[in-house]
């Protein structure tokens, strides 16, 4: 194929990340991750941020992570300044899948406290894959901070990310289950159940764990 073609080609792609249609902008997506070209990764980053279909993101991201991390790292970081919401959760989301630990120091306390919580929520499974193990128990004491945050799918997201770091959150969540708000307090020991036992589900984890903390700190130690 000539230099010519390739750009006519390129040009395509990207124009077909840009069509109404989202089957479009899928197959564009996965045609550009399997050839990947650096030529491509300025409008994946800035597709990632007004894409409307999750499962159009989600391709965006697998085809971002099939670029170099040397060109892409950069700009998602630039990304996670974004005024959009939506770009920043995602630019940290494709951070988590590349996992280059080079990312760590940019996953600050505005992200892990940002008011959006999609935002918060990538900031925390990002935080978990990135964080250095001498940083753990920091970023556990930092994340128990939004203990009782949201409605039960943020609730989720965030037990799994303190679970994600092991044993070294206990201490951490031992503090949390004596906090005066009886939401910090039930999240605190229903995650702190699912730690022990994993198979519990979450739903179960927080019905044990409102009946625990109404009948008081001696039924949370069981």
């Amino acid at each position: 194929m000539t230099v010519q073609g390739q750009d006519t080609d390129t040009t395509r792609a990207l124009q077909a990340l840009e069509d109404s249609r989202s089957q479009v902008r899928l197959r564009a997506a996965l045609a550009v991750g399997t050839a990947p070209d650096p030529g491509f990764v300025d409008k994946l980053i800035e597709r990632c941020a007004i894409e409307p279909e999750f499962y159009v993101r989600e391709m965006l991201t697998w085809a971002l992570t099939r670029h170099s991390p040397s060109l892409t790292v950069p700009l998602l970081l630039k990304e996670l300044r974004s005024e959009r919401a939506q770009g920043r959760s995602q630019a940290l989301h494709t951070l988590s899948k590349i996992a280059d630990p080079q990312a760590w120091p940019a996953i600050t306390r505005e992200l892990l406290f940002d008011a959006d919580d999609e935002v918060a929520r990538a900031a925390w499974r990002a935080a978990v894959v990135l964080v250095p193990a001498e940083e753990k128990a920091e970023l556990a004491a930092a994340l128990a901070t939004q203990l009782g945050r949201g409605e039960r799918e943020t609730q989720l997201s965030l037990s799994r990310a303190l679970i994600a770091l092991g044993d070294v959150i206990l201490s951490t969540l031992c503090i949390a289950m004596t906090d005066l708000d009886p939401r910090v307090r039930t999240h605190a020991v229903a995650t702190e159940r699912l730690l022990r036992n994993p198979d519990a589900g979450f739903e179960f984890a927080i019905e044990e764990a409102k009946r625990a903390v109404a009948l008081g700190p001696t039924s949370q130690k069981g």
